[in-house]
């Protein structure tokens, strides 16, 4: 139970900053979120929302008309200012992977550093959400294509490569994800990305002591960092340094009031007794 409630911990709070701006969604079932009167690749990526995600009415609403428009239209700009709009509504929606498709739309009319990140991130983030190994897989490789074509024009954007060090890490080669990770902190020692990633791969593979050394230095960063804090508490306790972990524990409290994280604190101090 309790090795099980760390993994979840460490899955969320990877994509911490996606589970305070979007509803948590997988984009799985049946039920169409909109109909339009054409096929487009997007369809065939995901054109189906997940049952526990309530998209609210208007935004329901948005993505039908500007999917009529999209499909009608034959203007490349206006497309893709379509294309953008659509990306942003579906991410509230939950439908990541619809979301990335047509982020990436756009960013082949508007062709930005900016545009191709936002189109990366928003890959990383379906393929994240994915529950299926080949539609993890495929969505990764989007992820990985468009974030070295970003690498390319922008080889100093460590956080960009920190997040194409995590699609390896998670799908086709770890080792090659574990040497980017290294590259980005030899390179910034500070980088809060790669050592929050860095102490969380620690802790997965058993490697606590190392977990608990990136994650110190992750916090003495940036001491607001709430996940740091509830990572480093949780590092520590499986070196067995009952003390500090619960040091450590009351310090995430007193960071977040947030409910949920004051009743998963609660647990593992709950454990600690």
């Amino acid at each position: 139970m309790l090795k099980t409630r760390i993994i979840l911990v460490v899955i969320s709070a990877v994509l911490i900053w996606i589970i305070f701006m979007l509803p948590k969604g997988v984009v799985e079932n049946d039920d169409p979120l909109t109909k339009t009167t054409t096929t487009t690749p997007a369809d065939s990526i995901s054109r189906k929302v997940d049952a526990h995600v309530n998209a609210p009415k208007e935004v329901v609403e948005n993505i039908a008309h500007l999917r009529a428009q999209f499909d009608t239209s034959s203007d490349k700009e206006k497309n893709a200012i379509f294309a953008d709009s659509l990306a942003n509504l579906y991410l509230i929606a939950g439908k990541f992977d619809s979301a990335a498709w047509f982020s990436e739309e756009a960013s082949k009319f508007f062709n930005t550093t900016e545009s191709w990140i936002k189109a990366g991130d928003n890959y990383y983030q379906a393929f994240t959400f994915a529950t299926e190994q080949t539609k993890q897989t495929r969505l990764a490789g989007k992820a990985q294509e468009i974030y070295k074509k970003v690498l390319d024009k922008t080889p100093k954007d460590l956080d960009v490569k920190t997040k194409l060090a995590m699609t390896y890490i998670s799908s086709s080669n770890p080792m090659q994800g574990i040497t980017l990770l290294r590259e980005v902190i030899a390179e910034d020692p500070k980088n809060e990305l790669a050592l929050f990633n860095m102490g969380m791969l620690s802790i997965q593979s058993g490697q606590h002591d190392k977990a608990v050394e990136r994650l110190e230095e992750l916090v003495k960063v940036n001491p607001n960092h709430t996940q740091g804090q509830l990572l480093l508490g949780i590092a520590l306790m499986n070196t067995g340094d009952k003390k500090r972990a619960k040091e450590q524990f009351e310090k995430v409290k007193q960071l977040d009031k947030d409910p949920s994280v004051q009743a998963t604190v609660d647990s593992y101090l709950k454990d600690l007794k």
